[in-house]
């Protein structure tokens, strides 16, 4: 903050001060990094037990794999050429319309093929796709 010479005109500063709003705002900072670990502490609960269900085959996503030389399988079944993917597309849709697919794509493959599964998988009707990737 900078003085001024006392002056004829005794006007009032219409300069703020922030040194102390910094100082409050870090206090509220610290308060909230110390406090925050403790909200999320889980209730501690005994679940009841229930019968063991089994998986819903038809909701299983299709499995579309496409190796290193652009070969396709659908649930490791050859398919062989683009035409014949989006007829077995069609054909699990029909049988499952909230079917999924995971896609399984070797890391060489080339994009364009992929590109163009992807297409067929989108043409067939098929909108929930999703990459599988293995985690590093």
């Amino acid at each position: 903050m900078a003085f001024k010479p006392q002056s004829e005109d005794e006007s009032a500063m219409s300069e703020i001060n922030v040194t102390p709003l910094v100082d409050v705002m870090l206090v509220l900072v610290i308060i909230l990094l110390v406090t925050a670990p403790l909200l999320t502490q889980s209730v501690h609960v005994t679940l009841p037990k229930t019968a063991a269900t089994t998986a819903d085959i038809n909701a299983q996503p299709l499995q579309l794999g496409i190796d290193a030389q652009g070969a396709m399988t659908i649930n490791k079944s050859p398919v062989a050429d683009l035409a014949a993917l989006e007829i077995a597309l069609k054909a699990e849709l029909a049988k499952n319309p909230e079917i999924g697919v995971h896609l399984y794509a070797d890391k060489t493959v080339v994009y364009a093929k992929l590109a163009e599964v992807m297409a067929i998988v989108q043409h067939a009707g098929i909108s929930k796709l999703a990459f599988v990737t293995l985690e590093q």
